[in-house]
């Protein structure tokens, strides 16, 4: 079956060339001028993937991505805006938002893009992952410390898992920014430390012991003990 994209942008140029293009490629489509007419779609029938612009009136995008996140609603989001500053990408990805794409754009790009994101969320050959007493089931998509649940958003998920998948492996902030977040890392982003710092107060909620750890100079490792 065709993956479902869902496209939000204001400007009926964007959607309509966007759905056209999308739908040459073999995705199924459908449009939203606005934020909360994307909320409602999504609702009514969660896509795979929304490709969400951030400008737009009454709700914009930072604002859908952050309701999205609160509900628990792991839908890939890539955002698409006009502002090209380092502190506008880290704002949009600290919304909870997967990826990040400046206006005008190659619609090739934005098509890896969404095939990177889409790929990423199909089921892994190994249902579960464990180090230590974390495990994480990429089949429910649920992380556990010991007994106790660990609700994640897409991004802490996909960073732990590919903690998880390389374990006692230093992985420099290059690798985690081409893995988990699909492109090259770019000048001096804090998006990394902002998520690993996520991560580790919800590993660690319960007093337990830190697993991934900093090597300075080089990047984290998932490993026991400082």
């Amino acid at each position: 079956m065709a993956a479902h994209v869902l496209v939000v942008d204001d400007d009926e140029a964007i959607r309509t060339t966007l759905r056209r293009n999308l739908a040459y490629e073999g995705y199924r489509v459908t449009i939203a001028a606005d934020g909360d007419e994307a909320l409602r779609q999504i609702r009514d029938e969660a896509p795979d993937l929304a490709v969400l612009d951030i400008m737009m009136p009454r709700l914009d995008g930072l604002e859908v991505v952050r309701r999205l996140r609160e509900a628990d609603e792991r839908l890939p989001v890539i955002l698409l805006t006009a502002r090209d500053a380092v502190p506008d990408r880290v704002s949009g990805l600290e919304s909870g938002a997967d990826d990040y794409l400046v206006k005008p754009f190659a619609f090739d790009e934005l098509l890896a893009r969404i095939r990177v994101r889409l790929r990423r969320h199909e089921p892994d050959a190994a249902r579960e992952l464990r180090f230590a007493d974390l495990s994480l089931d990429t089949a429910a998509r649920e992380a556990r410390r010991g007994d106790r649940p660990i609700a994640l958003t897409t991004t802490e998920y996909e960073l732990l898992r590919l903690f998880l998948q390389h374990p006692r492996h230093v992985l420099t902030r290059s690798q985690i920014y081409e893995r988990v977040w699909g492109y090259e890392f770019v000048g001096e982003s804090k998006v990394i430390e902002v998520y690993v710092g996520y991560l580790r107060d919800k590993l660690e909620a319960a007093g337990e012991p830190r697993l991934i750890q900093t090597v300075r100079g080089a990047g984290y490792v998932l490993r026991e003990g400082g």
